[in-house]
């Protein structure tokens, strides 16, 4: 039922990648007009920069084996 699973698996870490990186890369480098970040950002940014490095090293580069 589920042979052609693993077929599409390197197109999907590549969008994953890509997505979280997006999402980390503006959440951490977000400022308000004062120039101050906020912290709910901060900590949604570095979650989606641990999923990033996660899948990176585990899936995509097999460095890592979680």
């Amino acid at each position: 039922m589920f042979e052609s699973a693993g077929q599409y698996e390197g197109l999907v870490n590549i969008i994953f990648l890509a997505a979280t990186a997006a999402i980390a890369v503006h959440a951490i480098r977000f400022r308000d007009a004062n120039g101050e970040s906020d912290w709910v950002r901060l900590l949604f940014g570095t979650i989606a920069a641990v999923f990033f490095f996660k899948v990176l090293f585990g899936d995509v580069l097999n460095l890592v084996g979680i």
